[in-house]
């Protein structure tokens, strides 16, 4: 499954989150790229709103790993900060990454070939200061959900 969307603004991009955040399933990981300011940590709120938490997202650069409570535990991680897989193993995110929580890990670029091959890659670019480009790719197995409802978003966005 690959999926290109378009996002006007933070709301849209928000928006996308939380049809990621209403279709997600226990154990998913979601690896998100892109540049400074790209809009990785707001789409992470709107997939937090989107497993229904009122909490407000943070970036985590310098704690690593912020953890929300929503319908399933989210872990929001940022791997910004780190250089080496040397400095990955010894994070311990393998707890995180094999258990019944959502992953979102940021500057996931950043340990390219570490992470489970069942995983939804995100990628974000900047088309002009408000405007974002969301590319969604992934394995389809078991993501028919996730790829109807962003199928249905992009049908509405382009009738806009």
């Amino acid at each position: 499954m690959k999926i290109t969307i378009h996002s006007d603004s933070v709301e849209e991009t928000r928006n996308l989150g939380r049809v990621v955040g209403s279709n997600i399933s226990p154990g998913d990981i979601l690896l998100l790229t892109g540049g400074l300011g790209a809009g990785k940590t707001t789409l992470t709120q709107g997939i937090l709103w989107g497993l229904g938490s009122e909490e407000y997202a943070r970036s985590p650069t310098f704690v690593l790993v912020n953890e929300y409570h929503a319908r399933i535990p989210v872990y929001h991680m940022d791997l910004y900060r780190l250089d080496s897989f040397e400095d990955i193993d010894g994070l311990g995110l393998e707890d995180y990454l094999f258990g019944e929580g959502l992953c979102v890990i940021e500057w996931a670029d950043k340990a390219q070939g570490y992470f489970p091959l069942d995983h939804v890659d995100i990628s974000i670019e900047a088309v002009s200061d408000s405007a974002r480009l969301f590319t969604l790719e992934a394995e389809d197995g078991g993501r028919e959900q996730l790829l109807s409802a962003l199928s249905e978003l992009k049908e509405r966005i382009s009738e806009d």
